[in-house]
């Protein structure tokens, strides 16, 4: 035989035309065989194959193990339909008769519409067990047609869906558990917040009063209340940091995203800090921009965020260093401000750490004071706004912040007559008559200090409520021209009497300002939404106070009857 001529074995081999490629046939066939059985015969999906009126007809290893019947107990006897909760057949005929607009009947047609229909249909039901067992199933259904197309039956195949569903029920219980956390955190943060205004309220409200009292303190009084000042207002800086963290972390903190013009917000924040920096002999150079430049932010947000950087870097600054800030333009029209200092710089460990929450990086013997919570919140509220936030430091050269902004375009002018004008303060002339402001308050520290505050105004007089029911009775006696009320009082709210004023022909027209130690942004946003035409919070700044009462003064002299303007006897 020579080397070319066809070997026996071979397909082509013209002696056995056929016969190797019936071998093959055969050995495909049995492969096949074998795969069908594996398949019928897999104890992990369940197999069904109906008649084409949805009585069983295979019911395979995986349906056994699965439901808990054998074979024979279902086939030729019951329909898929009959193994799924009642109610949930019922629910998925109702929506796929509002989804399809035609009637479906509860039952089998139910499962098998779509897929008598050619549409592709995956769906999730509730299996029954023989022992009243139940899982989640769920459930590939497709319709088997013959060679003219017409249907046989259907060929459902099942997978228990048991872990996922639990993995899901425990993923959402952990869920709920950290939002009922966060809520009950900040909820503590707030009355925490709260409780801790109302003190310091009298400390820094009755030490204002001394330093501006009359007779004039002597120069180590002076001092003393200075001190006073100084540890008050740093504790309510304390306070609000705390409580922005918290709100940050609920999610709770809502920003708003407009125009910023950047030379505006940079001279604010320079004549803010430029003071500090002057006292600790630290020199501020602040780069101009070659042109007006916008950033899209939250402007009282970037302010807070750009003023603690500035801080920061004269705080620890050497004597006689330099704070330098500068405004960059980035690729993909973005803005960075950098603030750089000549201060002792940060090691690679610190930087590390830099933005942990309270991790002073080994400051905490120092004599500057602080959280370590000031660059957390300010991280945190760059990149709400959309910005990034970094840090170049060089140990014994200093630091650099920057803050990256996206740009966008200047806001359009505002039309004439819109821009806001500052209010005239009303002045006592001799001869008027008094201006009656109520003040409804529980807390008698703080209703003397409003009254020591008001005391100084020769042409106001104030009437003191310690609940809302006496203060509601007041306002309709007295008729006064302003109302201050506290939120936080006993039996009705201050929120509540409010409506009831509103409600009240006679008390509708009085301008009412809450005065309240809920700080928290969305309760100050509730309070304005209720109808409060403004709110403090407490501790009261003296200035802010009479400003925000002369304001509302100005508005009750033109909404108001000429009752209001009359001296009680």
């Amino acid at each position: 035989m020579s080397e070319n001529s066809p070997r026996p074995d071979d397909p082509e081999c013209p002696g056995k035309p056929g016969e190797t490629t019936e071998s093959s046939r055969r050995s495909a066939l049995l492969k096949a065989g074998a795969l069908q059985n594996a398949i019928l015969n897999s104890a992990n999906f369940s197999i069904i194959a109906t008649d084409e009126k949805g009585i069983i007809q295979l019911f395979n290893v995986g349906a056994e193990r699965m439901l808990g019947y054998r074979a024979e107990e279902v086939v030729n006897r019951v329909r898929p339909s009959d193994m799924h909760d009642p109610h949930e057949v019922h629910a998925r005929a109702t929506a796929l008769s509002l989804e399809l607009d035609t009637p479906i009947a509860p039952g089998f047609e139910a499962l098998a519409f779509k897929a008598s229909r050619g549409i592709e249909d995956i769906y999730e039901l509730t299996y029954i067990c023989k022992d009243g067992s139940w899982f989640p199933a769920i459930i590939s259904i497709t319709a088997l047609r013959d060679d003219y197309g017409d249907i046989i039956g259907y060929l459902l195949i099942g997978t228990d869906n048991s872990v996922r569903k639990r993995v899901e029920q425990q993923l959402n219980e952990a869920v709920d558990a950290a939002e009922k956390a966060n809520q009950a955190k900040t909820d503590f943060i707030s009355s925490m917040s709260h409780e801790l205004r109302t003190p310091l309220n009298a400390i820094l409200g009755f030490a204002q009063l001394v330093e501006s009292g009359t007779p004039v303190p002597t120069p180590t009084q002076q001092r003393s209340i200075g001190q006073i000042l100084k540890a008050g207002w740093y504790l309510l800086e304390l306070i609000n940091e705390i409580l922005d963290l918290a709100l940050i972390e609920s999610g709770k903190l809502t920003l708003s995203g407009e125009p910023v013009s950047l030379t505006e917000v940079l001279a604010e924040c320079r004549a803010m800090v430029e003071p500090q920096a002057q006292q600790r002999g630290i020199g501020m150079v602040f780069a101009q921009l070659e042109s007006p430049r916008y950033v899209k932010a939250d402007r009282t947000r970037l302010k807070q965020v750009l003023i603690n950087l500035l801080f920061n870097a004269i705080k620890y600054n050497q004597r006689g260093g330099h704070v330098t800030v500068v405004c960059t333009l980035r690729a993909n029209d973005v803005v960075r401000i950098s603030v750089r200092d000549t201060g002792p710089g940060l090691m690679p460990a610190q930087l590390a750490q830099l933005f942990q929450p309270f991790n002073r990086l080994g400051q905490e013997s120092g004599t500057e004071e602080g959280t370590g919570i000031g660059l957390v919140v300010t991280q945190r509220l760059v990149h709400l706004m959309g910005g990034q936030i970094g840090v170049d430091s060089t140990p014994g050269v200093g630091s650099v912040f920057w803050v990256e902004m996206a740009l966008t375009e200047a806001p359009q002018q505002a039309e004439l007559g819109t821009l806001p004008v500052d209010l005239p303060r009303p002045e006592a002339a001799s001869g008027m008559p008094q201006h009656t402001l109520l003040y409804v308050e529980d807390n008698p520290a703080n209703l003397e200090l409003v009254e020591q505050i008001i005391e100084r105004r020769a042409d106001m007089r104030l009437l003191g409520a310690a609940d809302a029911s006496l203060g509601i009775e007041f306002a309709r006696v007295y008729q006064p021209e302003v109302i201050l009320m506290d939120i936080n009082l006993p039996g009705i709210s201050g929120v509540e009497a409010l409506k009831i004023l509103r409600a009240d022909p006679a008390t509708a027209h009085i301008p009412v300002i809450a005065l309240s130690a809920n700080a928290v942004p969305r309760d100050i946003q509730k309070g304005l939404e209720a109808g409060f035409f403004n709110y403090l919070t407490k501790p009261i700044k003296v200035v802010q106070l009479m400003e925000a009462v002369d304001a509302a003064l100005q508005v009750a002299e033109t909404t108001s009857g000429p009752a209001a303007h009359q001296e009680s006897a």
